[in-house]
């Protein structure tokens, strides 16, 4: 891959993004006793202890600056909204499904970056790029469509697509905001300030299936909370502040191949002809958008 990033990056975005592939099957497997606001609650209290612990341990200051906090609040109301959004979708679609879809992430943060990150421009091979990957998220979606009446995949499905460019526009804007503020502290802020959205949300709305707490959802809540939340979140952003978003971001094509490998083998998932075809173009789409020389710092 033609990229001007150092190894070390490379195998670190490697590794990052695989594990964000199974993201899907954590929250999958937390969803079994834990609803989605609440699933999300638990997440992120965890994230936040681990990324707190993180930043004492390295002597990182936490404490927003005066003109910092409209950053951070724009980020976390986003962040909130996409986080709902993506446990609600994946609550009502299959784990393949749900991998292949979130991992369109990228696409959308390759045209917002374009607008809100300098140096970070939509070239013609991203473009390309992108018009493969969409044409695969097409092709996936039609393994839940029914033609006959018109129904074009599952509503979970669509969720999904929406929360990936929710999740698209919250990365490149965290990248502009990461280029002037610790990125520790958005990624940290993000989680503060949404918590009690979540949990009010969680109080609200939602009951926990407290028979079927054990061993499956617990360990998909840690897996979310310290893995994800605690470590993605924090490494991506390091990442972002240092290399452009759209080629450190576009690593995720590894996502929907990891993401389809864990649902088959820890959930039993059926994968079709059409998902398969679909992540296969998922991924060439994102590596073609990957192979960009690095344009910004």
């Amino acid at each position: 891959m033609a990229l001007s990033v150092p190894l070390g990056a490379v195998l670190v975005s490697i590794v990052i993004h695989s594990l964000w592939g199974g993201n899907p099957v954590a929250v999958k497997f937390s969803l079994l006793a834990f609803p989605p606001l609440t699933t999300a609650f638990l997440r992120f209290a965890i994230g936040i202890a681990c990324i707190a612990l993180w930043a004492h341990w390295r002597g990182i200051s936490l404490r927003p600056e005066r003109g910092e906090w409209r950053a951070m609040w724009i980020v976390a109301l986003l962040f909130a909204v996409q986080i709902a959004s993506m446990n609600i979708g994946f609550d009502h679609t299959s784990g393949a499904m749900g991998s292949v879809l979130i991992a369109t992430n990228p696409l959308f943060a390759v045209i917002f970056a374009h607008f809100l990150v300098a140096g970070d421009r939509l070239t013609p091979m991203k473009g390309l790029g992108l018009t493969v990957a969409m044409a695969g998220t097409l092709l996936a979606m039609l393994e839940d469509a029914d033609i006959a009446s018109l129904d074009f995949g599952a509503a979970g499905n669509w969720i999904v697509l929406s929360s990936a460019l929710m999740l698209g526009f919250r990365l490149a804007l965290g990248a502009r905001f990461v280029r002037r503020i610790e990125p520790t502290k958005v990624a940290l802020w993000q989680m503060v300030l949404s918590l009690p959205l979540f949990g009010v949300g969680a109080l609200w709305l939602e009951e926990i299936a407290w028979d079927a707490v054990g061993v499956g959802p617990i360990a998909g809540l840690l897996f979310q909370g310290i893995v994800i939340a605690g470590v993605g979140f924090t490494v991506s952003y390091h990442l972002m502040k240092r290399y452009t978003p759209s080629v450190m971001m576009s690593f995720n094509f590894i996502s929907p191949i990891a993401g389809v490998l864990f649902a088959t083998w820890l959930l039993g998932d059926r994968v079709g002809p059409l998902l398969l075809a679909g992540m296969a173009l998922v991924a060439v789409g994102l590596y073609l958008v990957a192979k960009q020389p690095r344009t910004g710092r």
